[in-house]
C-alpha cells in the first residue's frame, strides 16, 4: 500500500485497553502510535499511563479500514459519522517529536486559541505549539485538535520564536 494514501487517524479504544489494542494493531502490520508517560509515584511501582486516555493513533488507508475495526478493543475511528477524519499532519509531527524527545511529557488541558510558536533551537527544533506559563514553568503545549486533547513539555523560552499570526475565518450565524 502506498504511503501517499495512508494518513494518521485517531482510534477510540475501550477503557484501559490502549496497550493491548496497540499491540494487536501492530500484529496486523499497521503503524501505531501509543503515546504514554511513566508515573513514578513514591511507594508504587512505575506505571505507563496513556497521554491520550482512550485513544491511539494509527496510520492506514481509510478505504481499507476493516482490518482496524475488527481488532478487539477498537471502538471506532474518530471522524464525522462513518467518515474517518485524518489527524492534521503538522499536529501529528509535533506529537511524534515530543514523544521522541528526552523530556518528561504530561497530559494538559486543551488550551484556548492562542498565538502559535515554533521552537528554533534545542532538541525540539521545528516543533510548533503554544507556550503557556503553568505552575511557575514555561510549557510548550501541542494539541490534537480533532481529539480536543493536548500534551505539555517544559521548555526554555530562549528556544522559541513567534509564528506569524494567521487570521481565523469568522463564522456568521444564519439569521
Amino acid at each position: 500500500m502506498s504511503q501517499s494514501t495512508q494518513h494518521w487517524y485517531a482510534i477510540r479504544v475501550k477503557s484501559n485497553r490502549e496497550r493491548v489494542t496497540a499491540d494487536a494493531l501492530k500484529g496486523k502490520d499497521l503503524e501505531v502510535l501509543f503515546p504514554a508517560y511513566r508515573d513514578n509515584r513514591v511507594g508504587r511501582p512505575p506505571v505507563e499511563i496513556p497521554l491520550f486516555p482512550g485513544y491511539l493513533f494509527c496510520r492506514f488507508d481509510a478505504s481499507v479500514r476493516l482490518p482496524v475495526l475488527t481488532v478487539p478493543g477498537v471502538v471506532h475511528i474518530v471522524g464525522l459519522g462513518n467518515v474517518p477524519i485524518p489527524i492534521d499532519p503538522a499536529e501529528m509531527a509535533s506529537v511524534k517529536a515530543l514523544i521522541a524527545s528526552p523530556f518528561r511529557l504530561l497530559p494538559f488541558p486543551f488550551p484556548p486559541v492562542g498565538r502559535k510558536v515554533e521552537i528554533q533551537a534545542g532538541p525540539l527544533r521545528g516543533v510548533e505549539g503554544i507556550v503557556l506559563a503553568h505552575q511557575g514553568e514555561d510549557k510548550m503545549v501541542v494539541s490534537v485538535t480533532l481529539l480536543q486533547r493536548s500534551l505539555a513539555v517544559a521548555l526554555d523560552r530562549q528556544w522559541v520564536s513567534l509564528l506569524p499570526a494567521v487570521a481565523e475565518p469568522v463564522l456568521e450565524r444564519a439569521s
